[in-house]
């Protein structure tokens, strides 16, 4: 019996390796060799396929939005004095403010690309601020670079003879392509 006992220790010792193996290619070694198939087959698709970094949908997309940003920005500098001041001017009767200053073009804010346009408003807060939310939203009259509120008036003691004046510098890209 003690004959038959070693030898079923041996079919044991067998038996307990081929388990070990098992146990430790399902805990150990398949997860490594299947990330490595799939390694293997997606580099195999990317080689595959084209150049991925070129997508035509994406840039047209691009370059639509920048196009409608720069036409925020654009307006014909030379009929600015005419069909943009009309246009402000509209919205500021509109509102019931006061188009007060259009200084004449100061060549200290030209640049090569950009002009700025500096016009002043007369009227109360509220209406001042409707203006300024109408000249943001409104196109192909340039953009708000600056606002600025500011009371003015003669005698600092009587609230009759002051006035609220808001200042806006408006930025216009001249006709130059960037």
């Amino acid at each position: 019996m003690l004959k038959r006992l070693l030898i079923k220790k041996e079919y044991l010792l067998i038996l307990a390796s081929i388990v070990l193996l098992w146990l430790s290619y399902k805990l150990a070694f398949k997860g490594t060799i299947e990330a490595w198939q799939n390694n293997r087959q997606l580099k195999t698709q990317l080689t595959r396929s084209t150049d991925l970094s070129y997508q035509p949908g994406y840039l047209e997309r691009k370059n639509s939005n920048l196009d409608k940003i720069l036409k925020l920005y654009k307006a014909d500098t030379a009929a600015f004095r005419n069909n943009s001041i009309n246009i402000i001017s509209a919205i500021a009767e509109k509102e019931s403010v006061k188009l007060s200053e259009v200084p004449m073009q100061d060549p200290f804010y030209h640049t090569d690309k950009f002009i700025i346009q500096k016009l002043g408003f007369e009227g109360d807060f509220f209406s001042l601020t409707k203006v300024l939310h109408q000249l943001q939203l409104t196109n192909d009259i340039g953009i708000i670079r600056s606002a600025t509120y500011k009371m003015s008036g003669t005698n600092p003691t009587t609230q009759k003879d002051k006035k609220l004046v808001l200042e806006v510098c408006l930025e216009i890209a001249r006709g130059v392509d960037f």
